[in-house]
């Protein structure tokens, strides 16, 4: 299996969810767009880390891993995002120490937070950006590209908290494309993880 370049495209507040957040990974080179669920926590993390000019008085708790790991010649290599079950995304945190890997389990926000620290990069599995990643493909064949667009814009999704079991997989996959245009990426994973269970 190939791995994927990811990077980090940005974070963008849950409608659906208090206190959660979605982070948003775009593939390096392409188009497919990963969105993970995370709590706020990993997300202030996570957002302290891409700012570079925020320091925080006290270190955060993935401030005092890389302290640690750094006193003890741990360097972080590179994270992998090697499975996805039922909607939750599993981690591994390649580490180095005297030249010997290590392989450490982790959870995907926290995994993320360590990488932004160490400037280690973020890789998934091709299967699992075609599972999982969203990309918007207006077709413009036969001069209907405007008007599949249109529709797409002026669908009401108002209500971000609907009922997709009920839809039909066609139908998921019109909300599919209006969240994606939209950037409500936090829906487009709920919309991708219910096609995901019926394939």
């Amino acid at each position: 299996m190939s791995l994927v370049r990811l990077i980090i495209k940005g974070i963008s507040y849950s409608q659906t969810q208090n206190g959660a957040y979605a982070l948003i990974l775009s593939e390096l080179e392409g188009q497919r767009k990963l969105p993970i669920v995370i709590g706020a926590f990993e997300a202030q993390s996570i957002a302290i880390a891409l700012e570079k000019e925020i320091k925080p008085p006290r270190p955060l708790t993935h401030d005092l891993f890389k302290n640690f790991s750094i006193r003890f010649d741990i360097i972080v290599k590179q994270v992998i995002i090697h499975k996805l079950v039922d909607g939750v995304f599993y981690s591994s945190i390649i580490c180095e120490r005297d030249k010997i890997e290590e392989v450490i389990d982790a959870r995907t926000s926290d995994a993320i937070a360590l990488a932004l620290r160490f400037n280690a990069p973020i890789f998934t599995y091709e299967n699992i950006l075609i599972k999982a990643g969203v990309i918007l493909k207006v077709e413009n064949d036969e001069g209907q590209g405007d008007s599949i667009l249109k529709e797409i814009i002026h669908e009401d999704t108002k209500d971000s908290k609907k009922d997709y079991k009920n839809k039909t997989t066609e139908e998921l996959q019109k909300l599919l494309k209006i969240a994606v245009l939209k950037e409500n990426y936090e829906n487009a994973a709920l919309i991708r993880d219910e096609i995901s269970k019926r394939q």
